[in-house]
Parts: structure tokens; C-alpha cells; sequence
């Protein structure tokens, strides 16, 4: 069995509405995308009641995709 790589994307490094593309196919991932027709999540990480980081698995290729970084998305702060 073949198991893909891990690619891990920093949220601060994306710019706009949070959409990036999968670094392996170019599949067009975004957070207003609810229907995991493009993507699925696979892992939510909390550190105490905040996200701390999220894994995706990309549906065209099967790659998973670690998001990191959203503490610095947060407005409040």
C-alpha cells in the first residue's frame, strides 16, 4: 500500500477567504466548500477550546493536507 505525503499549509500564509489550492493536484480547496465533494476532514486538533490544527484529505489525488496557523486568524485578539 502507497501512503501519500503529508503536505502541511500555514493559514497565515494564505491570503483572501482562506481558499488554497492542494498542493499536489491544484484541486481548488475552500472553506465555503461543505459538501466534501472536493475535500474531506480527517483531524481536528484543539490546544484547550481552539482549533489548532485541521487535516484534509484532498479527494481528486488522496493527499492530506495539515492546516496550521489559525491562531493568527482570530479577530478578537
Amino acid at each position: 500500500m502507497q501512503s501519500n505525503k503529508l503536505f502541511r499549509i500555514d493559514m497565515k500564509n494564505v491570503r483572501g477567504k482562506g481558499d488554497f489550492n492542494c498542493p499536489k493536484c491544484g484541486t481548488k480547496i475552500s472553506p465555503d466548500d461543505r459538501t466534501e465533494k472536493r475535500y474531506r476532514i480527517l483531524e481536528t486538533l484543539m490546544n484547550e477550546d481552539e482549533l489548532d490544527a485541521l487535516t484534509l484529505q484532498c479527494n481528486r489525488c488522496e493527499s492530506q493536507i495539515q492546516l496550521t496557523g489559525f491562531n493568527a486568524l482570530r479577530i478578537d485578539r
